[in-house]
């Protein structure tokens, strides 16, 4: 079989980047053929000989739209050409103008863009206007993307559930194959909080995500904290062009609050802390929910965050509303104090983990890949026997 994926990146360190990645190997372990049309790879990948990769280097233009645009155009006009090259084609949302046969949503613009917490409806100045245009382009975008492409992809029941009612797609034809975790790189264990630069001799609880906008919902975690008076929070990202560092001094809660910045050892980090709080305001399947449950802690979370469906009552808090306060400050406050409860939760979501790897979401990719690769074989073969139709499709798919 002959498999063209679409897709910016495949890479681990990034997201999307990383599922990719993980589907790319398992495909490589089967024995297929692969062409990456991407701006960047891992470099083992580049030299695989079962790999071919369509290089669209970074345009570099000023807005992520921009670039958007250039790799969406640039790479429909190359497959145009090649199409007929690859037995199954796999993109991501709408990340190129050009028709894939599987089309995975890693996130519905579409449902974000009603939200009443939107950034354009935070921010009424020309950040908010950018960010208008931004999810009313993809929107429109992703309408058309999802609707040409044979099967659908949703990363969790949230986003199945918006590409029905907001796009209009038909149940039976989306599978939900939720992203995973790397269960050796996230394991359980003890780090010293020095190290970071956090206090010893109090709880304390871990925020980790993009804090330069409202979307993973700081603010109400910040605004919860100062009902928690005992407890410290961890925050990992980027301080850069954040508002939520004068929040914290505004709420009078600096002292308690570690601005720890973008940080690569976020698995040592989870080693050093009491618990994981993540009440995101829209999300597909949040990569970092996974790694916390992986790394033995028990969670916080809201319904509005795509792959809370996975946090069991066990394992952790789904509040029904992330913008409820007084909800999230009661839950941090019960794992502040009650360390046993904390400890049994941190066991079961490790459990979770283990069930939802990135090994069997691969796997599940690729299954996926082959039954539509040899339904639509089968289709072509209607003229022979079983037996033969079956050793034509067998045949086909190697």
């Amino acid at each position: 079989m002959k498999i063209c994926i679409v897709t910016p990146y495949v890479m681990k360190g990034d997201g999307q980047g990383r599922a990719n990645y993980e589907v790319v190997w398992e495909a490589i372990r089967r024995g297929y053929e692969l062409t990456l049309v991407a701006v960047k790879i891992s470099p083992e990948l580049e030299t695989h000989p079962q790999i071919k990769w369509i290089k669209f280097p970074n345009t570099n233009f000023p807005t992520a739209l921009l670039n958007e645009m250039i790799f969406s155009g640039r790479s429909a006009g190359w497959l145009r050409q090649h199409r007929h090259e690859f037995d199954l084609v796999q993109v991501y949302g709408a990340v190129t103008s050009a028709v894939g046969d599987i089309n995975t949503s890693q996130f519905v613009h579409t449902a974000w863009r009603k939200s009443p917490v939107h950034t354009s409806r935070i921010h009424r100045s020309l950040y908010g206007v950018y960010h208008w245009l931004y999810s009313a382009l993809n929107a429109a975008w992703e309408k058309t993307a999802f609707r040409k492409a044979k099967i659908s992809i949703a990363v969790s029941d949230k986003i199945k559930q918006e590409l029905i009612h907001e796009l209009g797609l038909v149940g039976d034809r989306i599978h939900v194959i939720h992203n995973g975790v790397d269960v050796e790189e996230f394991v359980p264990g003890v780090e010293s909080r020095e190290q970071f630069g956090l206090p010893t001799d109090v709880s304390l609880g871990m925020f980790a995500g993009d804090i330069r906008t409202n979307r993973k919902n700081l603010d109400t975690v910040l605004r919860s904290l100062v009902q928690v008076p005992d407890l410290h929070l961890a925050v990992v990202g980027t301080t850069e062009g954040s508002p939520y560092p004068a929040m914290a001094a505004e709420l009078g809660i600096s002292d308690r609050v570690h601005f720890l910045g973008f940080r690569r050892d976020i698995a040592k980090i989870m080693q050093a802390v009491d618990f994981f709080v993540f009440p995101s305001r829209y999300e597909a399947c949040t990569l970092v929910l996974l790694e916390a449950m992986a790394s033995g802690l028990p969670v916080i979370t809201a319904t509005s965050a795509g792959g809370a469906e996975l946090v069991t009552p066990e394992s952790g808090f789904v509040l029904q509303n992330s913008d409820d306060a007084d909800a999230l400050a009661k839950a941090m406050e019960t794992l502040s104090r009650d360390r046993t409860l904390g400890q049994t939760m941190g066991q079961a979501a490790r459990q979770v983990a283990e069930q939802n790897t990135w090994t069997a979401k691969a796997k599940n990719y690729v299954d996926l890949f082959e039954e539509l690769v040899n339904n639509e074989n089968l289709r072509n073969y209607t003229d022979v026997s079983p037996s033969q139709r079956s050793s034509a499709v067998l045949g086909s798919a190697n």
